[in-house]
């Protein structure tokens, strides 16, 4: 199992919206996350610089990167570029994070 973490940003008047959408977030959504690998994904905000941390555990590199080639992943993306910072492919602006140190 790999344990990645990345960095992204939700606008600051979106911080209740972000939170509803992941509320309700789509089953399609779980199914496909679970299909590509993806155990314990979390999601954490910053309320002060709005600031989103994102965990999660993904059994195969190879295998999570094709999640962004998925239907329902891009027709997700289309959905919460109106509360994010994203890039030209609606994928959010991300920063992946280096790990220094973990316990188990």
């Amino acid at each position: 199992m790999i344990r990645k973490a990345f960095v992204m940003h939700v606008f600051g008047d979106c911080h209740e919206e972000y939170k509803r959408r992941h509320d309700e977030i789509w089953p399609e959504i779980i199914e496909m996350l679970k299909e590509y690998g993806a155990h314990d994904y979390s999601i954490f905000l910053d309320p002060a610089n709005s600031r989103l941390f994102a965990y999660l555990v993904i059994e195969d590199e190879e295998r999570w990167s094709k999640t962004a080639e998925t239907e329902i992943c891009q027709k997700w993306w289309a959905y919460m570029k109106d509360v994010m910072e994203t890039n030209e492919d609606n994928s959010p602006v991300s920063l992946e994070l280096k790990e220094v140190f973990y316990l188990k």
